[in-house]
């Protein structure tokens, strides 16, 4: 914690689209996706509407990688990371500004016979690099189907 904040998102949801995979100059493989989460709310009449937010996310290094290679359209997946917004002005002039999870870490959730219950976080790396080694594997959640989405 630096001087008693924290910034830190946890999201569950689905993606939209496969992850866009490129390369930085320096070669750390960077991967971009939007995650969707759905809440749900009732009206003054009582009728219940469901609201989608969608989120953008990027990761980098090992976890872009691994997040490249097995999301797809459609996985449930949960990541933790941080806020953080970046901005640029377009050729007119106009400011754009655009709030993306950086991703530190990434589960797949969902039954393994679909592909799903791997992990990937950036502390991965450095535990390889120091001959840990750490599990791969997540367990089912039991009651999946209890889900809002």
């Amino acid at each position: 914690m630096s001087r008693g904040t924290v910034n830190k998102a946890i999201i569950i949801g689905r993606l939209g689209a496969d992850p866009e995979m490129r390369y930085a100059p320096s070669g750390t493989a960077v991967a971009n996706f939007r995650v969707a989460t759905n809440s749900r709310t009732k009206d003054q009449e009582g009728n219940w509407t469901d609201n989608t937010e969608w989120h953008s996310v990027v990761a980098f290094g090992k976890t872009a990688e691994i997040a490249g290679e097995y999301l797809k359209k459609g996985k449930l997946v949960y990541l933790e990371g941080r806020l953080q917004t970046r901005n640029w002005e377009d050729q007119n002039g106009v400011k754009h500004y655009r709030t993306e999870i950086i991703t530190e870490n990434l589960q797949f959730l969902g039954s393994k016979d679909q592909g799903d219950g791997q992990q990937a976080s950036s502390s991965q790396q450095e535990q390889k690099a120091s001959g840990e080694q750490s599990s791969a594997e997540q367990e089912n959640p039991e009651n999946e189907d209890d889900l809002p989405f």
